[in-house]
């Protein structure tokens, strides 16, 4: 029976090539990110090499719970926890609907769809992946596909360069926060995703610091009180305790000054460590893409 629909959608005709562009428009082109693909490197995960994807069963080690969304600018996207996928749509396993939608497609959406097929191949590497990809909690592919026919599909997608891909593409996993910090530059709006819209939510990320610089300051001035009220006991106490005193402040506040300085040297070292790890990973992206 010849297919005269989109697999999964059966209210969107094929003969309407217009709803079918429109439709995988939405389903797989992240505009914004696209769009400002150049800056990615700005937000990509530091830690591994730029468009590095762990596995899924990896993904679970390092403690990420997966997130379904079917927006195709969160596929990737982590927060704290969470790692945001979106569901391998059953229409891309389908030969006979890209035979009939993707030879005339535009050049930009094909790319797209090549990009997150071979998010893809990066994610399920082993059958445990697959067996991940297929649980109830998570349906990122469809029931309908065995592990041998995932396999022979995913071997097409293999040794794909980034020049075949869309930009956003070149790069993989990318940090929500980052995005977040700088949507007002790149994105034009206060953020790029918001995720949890109570007021608590936005207050607690900022009692941490709010609490350190508090102490911090009470230690000090603290320490700055027991100093001076040992010099004003030092008339009608002894020596030895007066010592003991100013000695125990002048510690005090020295330790807690070490403390916020290495504290400081360590957030400073993790922060140009990521730029220069970053920029080396920006340095490769030229040639890659231009061969």
């Amino acid at each position: 029976m010849k297919l005269d629909h989109v697999p999964g959608h059966p209210w969107i005709k094929l003969s309407d090539a217009k709803a079918v562009k429109e439709f995988l428009q939405g389903e797989l082109w992240a505009s914004e990110l696209e769009e400002r693909a150049q800056n990615l490197w700005l937000v990509s995960s530091s830690s591994k090499p730029r468009g590095k994807i762990c596995s899924l069963h990896y993904q679970l080690v390092k403690g990420f719970k997966i997130y379904i969304s079917e927006h195709p600018r969160l596929h990737l996207v982590w927060w704290h926890d969470r790692l945001f996928i979106k569901p391998l749509p059953s229409y891309l396993l389908s030969y006979e609907f890209w035979q009939m939608s993707f030879t005339d497609a535009p050049d930009n959406l094909r790319k797209a769809a090549l990009g997150f097929l071979r998010t893809y191949r990066s994610l399920i590497h082993h059958k445990s992946d697959f067996l991940i990809a297929q649980d109830d909690r998570h349906r990122l592919i469809p029931d309908d596909i065995n592990w041998n026919d995932f396999c022979q599909f995913m071997s097409f997608f293999d040794g794909i360069q980034d020049s075949k891909v869309s930009p956003r593409y070149y790069y993989g996993e990318l940090k929500l926060s980052r995005l977040n910090l700088y949507a007002p530059v790149l994105f034009h709006r206060f953020q790029y995703e918001q995720i949890g819209g109570h007021y608590s939510d936005y207050f607690n990320r900022l009692y941490g610091p709010i609490l350190f610089i508090f102490a911090f300051l009470s230690i000090s001035l603290n320490s700055m009180q027991v100093a001076i009220a040992s010099d004003q006991m030092i008339q009608v106490q002894t020596k030895y305790l007066w010592s003991w005193f100013w000695g125990f402040s002048l510690t005090a506040l020295i330790l807690s000054s070490l403390m916020t300085l290495g504290l400081i040297f360590a957030w400073w070292w993790m922060f140009a460590e990521e730029w220069r790890c970053r920029l080396r990973e920006r340095v490769k992206l030229i040639p890659e893409v231009a061969s």
